[in-house]
């Protein structure tokens, strides 16, 4: 495993290149984002770990560092897809075991009807499709290996931060509600949402699969109370990611050392600062499998090296399901996904046009992403906040490209 020696900024990018990765961020920074964070390990060697902008953009007091934490939003999958790979390696169970068989709650309520699903944004409610009026679904039918292919016919997104409690109390203040109390009720209220298809039939990205996949991982870990627990016993502390944590101002991180996110006026009344983004993420503690880790863009690459080297060795997955996780299972329309990996898209993939087809990934709302390449032995972890100036600002999309296609281009160049 690469050494994780020095937060200071590493660069032998060719001056041309650095030049050329400058103007990209000079370009975005302070329409798209205020803060960045880029960190790309070739070869086994770093080449790149610098940081842009400030942390406090309108009074441009805090710089960024490559010390400074992001909120890695779905990225944090991918520690959730690991953690549960290395454990369903050492257990009984496989792909296709039903989830029942781990979380009986999940179908205890029997047969659940087809509804529309809910806008995450709007949080409007969607119609129903007609050719769905009056179907029901077997919640017993769900697998493992739906959850990871976001095939499970379970709903993207629902409100469940406020089945789950009141808004949580800003960081550094007194929580009313543990985090075991708010995820028992917002895991009540995921068992008995409705369907949006049959399972096994779609890919729908769902949320709440992965919500409930880390649960699976918390049932398959022996003493641990939390998944904060399991991804901490099974690749954080064997690592040595020091900095990939949920709810960092709980373990001493002060709001200088995170980047804010998005001001949040109607539920929590603030500026999302030091606390997850991702709202249902928040109301359950900030501990879940789908968003809430915070980390620097060193230790994230550092993570997608492990994958790179060796998930056999580093995190004790079984060959078949390492190498099932980052190759094609399911393609939605050029979108295309691994078990909990997303493999590069067949047009306009954020991980620009120069990576290997079959790279692999993942992207989060907040502005981060993952992307390696195996032909290239190449990793690059990018980090934003570009939901500061709120969710649906444009742009990421196009910077994420054109930051891939330099390095890219760099490193061809070598």
């Amino acid at each position: 495993m690469i050494s994780s020696e020095g937060r200071t900024p590493i660069n032998d990018l060719p001056a041309g290149w650095q030049a050329s990765l400058n103007d990209i961020i000079t370009e975005y920074i302070d329409d798209v984002f205020p803060a960045c964070t880029i960190a790309v390990i070739h070869k086994g060697r770093w080449l790149l770990n610098e940081s842009w902008g400030f942390v406090d953009p309108d009074t441009r007091q805090i710089s960024v560092t490559p010390a400074t934490l992001f909120d890695l939003a779905s990225v944090s999958k991918l520690f959730t897809t690991t953690a549960f790979l290395s454990l369903l390696s050492q257990s009984s169970y496989h792909l296709d075991t039903p989830l029942v068989e781990v979380i009986p709650e999940f179908g205890a309520g029997g047969p659940r009807p087809i509804r529309g699903g809910q806008d995450p944004h709007s949080k409007a409610m969607l119609p129903t499709p007609d050719a769905y009026q009056g179907l029901e679904v077997d919640p017993t039918l769900v697998t493992f290996r739906q959850l990871l292919t976001h095939t499970s016919g379970m709903a993207p997104w629902r409100q469940v931060y406020l089945a789950a409690g009141p808004s949580p109390a800003p960081p550094g203040q007194v929580e009313g509600l543990s985090h075991q109390m708010r995820w028992a009720k917002g895991f009540k209220a995921i068992c008995g949402y409705p369907f949006i298809d049959q399972p096994g039939q779609a890919v729908h990205y769902s949320d709440l699969g992965l919500m409930l996949l880390g649960e699976a991982a918390v049932r398959l870990h022996a003493g641990a109370e939390n998944l904060a627990d399991v991804i901490a016993s099974l690749i954080t502390q064997p690592l040595g990611l020091s900095t990939v944590m949920y709810n960092p101002t709980d373990h001493g991180y002060s709001l200088e050392q995170i980047v804010p996110t998005e001001d949040d006026p109607d539920w929590r009344k603030r500026r999302v600062w030091g606390e997850v983004h991702d709202e249902n993420a928040c109301g359950i503690g900030g501990i879940a499998g789908h968003a809430g880790l915070f980390a620097t863009a060193m230790d994230v690459a550092r993570f997608g090296q492990g994958w790179l080297q060796s998930p056999q060795t580093t995190f004790e997955i079984l060959p078949d399901l390492a190498r099932q996780a980052v190759q094609e299972q399911v393609d939605d329309q050029g979108t295309r996904r691994g078990l909990g990996w997303s493999i590069k898209a067949r047009q306009n993939s954020a991980a620009g046009d120069l990576f290997n087809e079959n790279a692999y990934g993942h992207l989060g709302f907040t502005g981060t992403s993952l992307w390696i390449d195996t032909q290239r032995s190449l990793v690059v972890a990018c980090l934003t906040n570009r939901v500061y100036p709120g969710r649906e600002r444009v742009g990421i999309h196009a910077f994420r490209r054109a930051v891939h296609d330099v390095i890219v281009r760099a490193v061809d160049a070598l």
